[in-house]
């Protein structure tokens, strides 16, 4: 089994503890950071939605808590029901940003089931950095 298909199956497996009785739409990502680290998060809602936090967050999150710096590849499996197409919102595409390079790679399923990549670049062209 590809790297890419680990974390796409730790993203899936993550989805299903998502906590998300407000909107109904689990998401799950796992990323793969600079030192071989893996790390997951699902999304997490409460009653002051939209105030929850997502799947991204959650893995980024963990990575930066477990000593990481860069992320190497993020997969996101998101949706309600059945997965389907669910890039990151703008917020986690600038929070990707900022531990991302230009090598960095985010995987989403498609809507013919199959794993689409895409850069931060792809994503959020001219990305706000400070400094």
């Amino acid at each position: 089994m590809s790297t890419d298909e680990q974390l796409a199956k730790r993203a899936l497996a993550v989805r299903k503890n998502a906590y998300n009785r407000y909107s109904g739409f689990s998401v799950g990502a796992a990323l793969l950071d600079n030192k071989g680290n893996v790390y997951a998060g699902c999304n997490v809602e409460n009653a002051s939605y939209p105030q929850g936090s997502c799947a991204e967050t959650g893995a980024i999150a963990a990575m930066i808590a477990g000593g990481g710096g860069t992320i190497k590849t993020i997969v996101v499996a998101g949706g309600s029901g059945e997965v389907s197409t669910c890039t990151p919102c703008g917020g986690c595409r600038q929070r990707i940003a900022e531990f991302a390079d230009a090598e960095t790679r985010i995987l989403v399923l498609n809507d013919e089931k199959s794993w689409q990549s895409y850069s931060i670049a792809e994503l959020l062209p001219a990305s706000f950095r400070l400094g």
